[in-house]
């Protein structure tokens, strides 16, 4: 006898709870409707992720559809309505026969909307008007925001499953919307006798949270053993039947019976999650106890094997209620908060799926780029003598399965140590954080538009390090858009700068975006107060309109700007560091304030992060690839990575460079950034260089420039971008490739032990300043043409300034990199001085150079400086200011602290024996011309 067949003598539903192309086109799903009586279908993401990933069904589909340009929600979405399309067609006659009390498919909401009840009903609407069949329902959590969006759907007169439902009284909730809904048609004389609905309350999940708490109890033995061994596997179907008990209620009363004359179909509790997950029950025990008229029970294809091959028929879901219900009394009585785990399995589900359908997104993306490899045809490898040592760690890579490993956040391939593995393990959300920002879109379309409507016709960003880079590459990179603010960056204590920044608009008329992932930031925290006190001088208590706050869940910053009553506050998820989260809401929120389309650029980035996850195998997986690269190199000693960049995306560089300076720098280890260097012969590089060449479009001087380097023997790698837009796919490229070297080389990628040793000491000089009315008694050792010169390590000076550079640089040795550290203002001007002096250095010397504004590059290669390889040479320039700028609340100014921090770098330079010299300029313009000079006179000396 088929057991399956055999429920519906208790008037139950068989509904298989799968779908995939193969069960369809095979005939099988139609062999189930003859055979085994199936009466509907449910999918969800899970189930479309694995029936989409598994095989090669949808190949031909996908490849399609990619070379269209198609998304992969796009994709999704095709597969997704052709497949419910085709199965509602076989389930139809039992739709017809049934008069549509069966026959169903479910295909559910994307759980992003799963707290959102306007977006839960649009997207419900949505997926009907894509499939367009009669016997479609639509699935829609029974969550807070999802029980409103169940009374307006069934009102509209949809058929809806509400799923992810645990608890009584949660059912009895969704089972009111619905009873709301037909009574608003009834109302306004609309039928209601073809709209079904199903509650999917979930069985075997209950069993294993209950029991797990259970068998705690009878491993711990005591009083509470034995009674937790009579409770053992009975908590989810004594829950199931209560539910039960309470539908029979409501259909016997008197509000339902007027409803039911009117046509009304009841809402039928559907069984979900009944494969048996412990081992020590049978595995259709959740189809064998709870069979009863008028309900369904959804199985997966091995429980429904398993049950019309064994499953015992027979009315048992209406016995034992009351005994039902002193199971759930007696586990109160053990200290178990029922409702509690109920509600955790729930947020549970939710999260799940989300996983589920994030990882359905990426097996698409997967698919698409094995099917057609577009970004890893990207990018050009010319390692010259280093190739064969890049592709053994490429096979090394694959035989310690590498990628895998990093998408499961497997925090041992970069650190066993415990301290490590936290601090990584709680580092690693980039990998998927596009999926959390493309689920908050409209969040972030929300803030968009309201700030559009209240006419700010600035924009303000107050950050530092990974808070501000991104959103600078950006504006850098797009430009001003007509119709939103324009935006700027402030990331210096520079008080000229601070000043600047304040008169590019009225305060008034400025959106303030405060921007700090720890929130205790000392530089956002000054630019706050300062802005506030600003805005509140024109707008009193509404100051708070003008400030926008992007922070992590729980930090100062949070609270401060709730407290200010901020327009808006934003938190990210708290598992990214700051360098790499140029893709979270802390580059992308500031991206749509501009009016660039976030979307674009997070379609992008998947792209990239699709091809990190499709490709296994390292050869063909381009953040492993450059990974690899990066890291081999270094081991070599070609750790100066010098970039080459189109104009129209040349501020990348300045990104990057902090993402692999903080990241590699520690541990005496490191790779050097090296950008904006200034162009010189091929023969002027010393042999520690590698070139990385990044354009949109081809560009003969970096051509000529490569074809040179090449001939000099440097290994070089060419990056094409095919738009603008793509430079979010490099985002993620590097964040991988970055992570990949890092393990390489043997440091956690992810810490910055450094940056946090700057910030004590620039908190020790600001504490003494505080009580003494001083920063420091040092005396410069030196005073030549207007520059003071101080040696706070024992680095040798001369009687001039000219012999003093000179000393310094004769300190310089090859693999070597002279660092120029400029707490002055950042503009044209004194960023011309600063080249012409590294160049001169670097045609001397031999050795890379780089510039770095302070404060801004302590958040920055300031790590790298202290923590990496003692191969940096330093030359500190610092200048009086020739105003001021008041930090409110504050004993320090914008001044003091520039100058502390200054103070605080050199110190931490000098802990470390770092070869340093701090230059004051009493005079900036001056100053830099007369160092300018001076280094012109010792260089020359050099070179002649």
């Amino acid at each position: 006898m088929n057991h399956l067949v055999e429920l519906w003598s208790e008037k139950q539903s068989f509904w298989l709870d799968f779908i995939r192309r193969e069960l369809i086109t095979s005939g099988a799903l139609k062999k189930y409707v003859e055979e085994d009586g199936l009466r509907g279908m449910t999918s969800n993401p899970t189930i479309f992720e694995k029936a989409i990933t598994a095989g090669d069904d949808y190949d031909g589909e996908i490849k399609s559809m990619a070379r269209q340009k198609k998304s992969n929600e796009q994709i999704f979405d095709a597969i997704a309505a052709k497949d419910i399309g085709m199965a509602t067609r076989i389930l139809e006659p039992v739709y017809r026969s049934s008069n549509g009390t069966d026959g169903f498919v479910s295909l559910e909401v994307q759980p992003k909307f799963a707290n959102n009840t306007a977006d839960t009903v649009m997207e419900a609407k949505r997926l009907a008007q894509l499939v367009k069949r009669p016997n479609l329902m639509i699935k829609v959590p029974g969550t807070a925001a999802g029980v409103p969006a169940v009374e307006e759907l069934t009102a509209a007169g949809f058929n809806i499953n509400i799923t992810l439902l645990f608890s009584l009284n949660d059912y009895k909730v969704v089972l009111e919307a619905y009873l709301r809904g037909l009574e608003r048609r009834v109302k306004r004389g609309a039928p209601i006798s073809k709209i079904a609905s199903v509650a999917s309350f979930f069985v075997s999940r209950v069993d294993t949270i209950i029991d797990k708490q259970l068998d705690a109890f009878i491993s711990a033995g005591g009083e509470k053993a034995d009674a937790s061994k009579k409770l053992l596997h009975r908590a989810a179907i004594a829950n199931a039947r209560l539910a039960y008990a309470h539908y029979q209620s409501v259909t016997a009363s008197d509000r339902w019976l007027k409803l039911k004359a009117k046509g009304a179909q009841a809402q039928r509790l559907l069984w979900a999650s009944t494969g048996t997950k412990d081992k020590r029950l049978s595995d259709v025990v959740y189809i064998n106890e709870l069979i009863g008229p008028d309900t369904v029970n959804t199985m997966p294809p091995q429980t429904a094997d398993a049950f019309r091959d064994h499953g015992f028929v027979a009315p048992t879901l209406a016995r034992g209620v009351d005994e039902a219900k002193a199971d759930i009394a007696s586990l109160a009585s053990l200290g178990i908060d029922f409702e509690a785990s109920l509600r955790q399995l729930q947020l549970e589900g939710i999260k799940s799926f989300e996983a589920s359908f994030d990882g359905l997104l990426r097996g698409i993306g997967a698919k698409r780029e094995i099917l057609l490899g577009t970004e890893s045809a990207r990018v050009t490898f010319e390692l010259g003598r280093y190739t064969q040592e890049w592709k053994n760690a490429l096979k090394r890579q694959d035989q310690e399965k590498w990628v895998e490993r990093v998408w499961q956040k497997d925090a041992t391939l970069w650190k066993n140590e415990e301290a490590h593995k936290i601090i990584i393990k709680n580092s690693l959300g980039w990998l998927t954080v596009t999926s959390e920002v493309r689920r908050r879109l409209a969040q972030v379309n929300d803030i968009v538009a309201d700030v559009r409507k209240a006419k700010f016709t600035h924009a303000l960003l107050l950050g530092m390090g990974g808070s501000s880079l991104c959103p600078e590459v950006l504006r850098l990179t797009f430009g001003k858009k007509a119709g939103y603010p324009d935006l700027a960056i402030l990331d210096s204590t520079e008080p000229a700068s601070v000043k600047s920044r304040a008169a590019r608009a009225k305060p008034e008329k400025t959106l303030f975006i405060v921007s700090s992932k720890s929130g205790s930031t000392t530089e956002p925290n000054a630019f706050l107060a300062y802005f506030y006190e600003q805005v509140r001088k024109k707008k009193g208590a509404k100051a708070g309109d003008n400030f926008i706050a992007i922070t992590d869940p729980g930090t100062s910053m949070e609270k401060t700007a709730r407290d200010k009553k901020f327009r808006h506050v934003v938190l990210n998820p708290p598992d990214i560091g700051g360098r790499y989260s140029a893709l979270s809401f802390f580059g992308m929120l500031p991206a749509a304030l501009m009016g660039i389309n976030v979307r674009e650029l997070l379609d992008s980035a998947t792209s990239m992060a699709d091809a990190t996850s499709a490709f296994v195998t390292a050869s063909k997986n381009p953040g492993a690839q450059l990974g690899a690269a990066l890291g081999v190199l270094a081991a070599a000693k070609r750790n100066k990575v010098t970039f080459l960049l189109s104009k129209d995306i040349a501020s990348f560089a300045t990104w990057a460079e902090q993402l692999i300076a903080e990241s590699t720098g520690k541990e005496g280890k490191g790779i050097v950034p090296v950008e904006s260097e200034p162009a010189v012969p091929a023969d002027v590089y010393g042999s520690d260089r590698v070139f990385v060449a990044i354009e949109t479009r081809p560009d003969p001087k970096i051509a000529a420039t490569l074809r040179a380097v090449k001939k000099a023997g440097h290994p070089t790698i060419r990056i094409h971008v095919p738009a603008k837009v793509d430079i979010a796919a490099e985002f993620f490229r590097w964040e991988f490739a970055t992570a990949i070297a890092g393990a390489w080389i043997g440091i956690d990628a992810f810490d910055q032990p450094n940056v946090q040793e700057s910030k004590d000491l620039t908190r020790e000089y600001l504490e003494r300043y505080r009580d003494t009315g001083n920063l420091t008694e040092a005396t410069p050792v030196l005073e030549d043409g207007g520059v003071a010169v101080f040696s706070m390590n024992g680095t040798g000076t001369g009687p001039t300034l000219e012999e003093t550079i000179r000393r310094l640089l004769d300190q310089t040795r090859p693999g070597d990199y002279v660092a120029i550290l400029a707490y002055i203002e950042r503009n044209a001007r004194n960023e011309a001085a600063l080249q012409a002096i590294r160049k001169n250095i670097l045609v001397a010397r031999h050795v890379a150079t780089t510039i770095g504004f302070g404060p801004r590059f302590l958040h920055s290669t300031g790590q790298l400086h202290k923590g990496g390889d003692n191969n940096g040479v330093f030359i500190q320039i610092t200048a009086d200011d020739d105003l001021d700028v008041p930090v409110p609340g504050q004993a320090y100014s914008f001044s003091v602290l520039k100058e502390a921090q200054a103070l605080g770098d050199m110190s931490a330079l000098a802990k470390h024996h770092r070869r340093a010299l701090r230059l004051h300029l009493h005079d900036l313009d001056k100053g830099l011309a007369a160092l300018q000079k001076v280094v012109a006179q010792v260089t020359a000396k050099v070179v002649s």
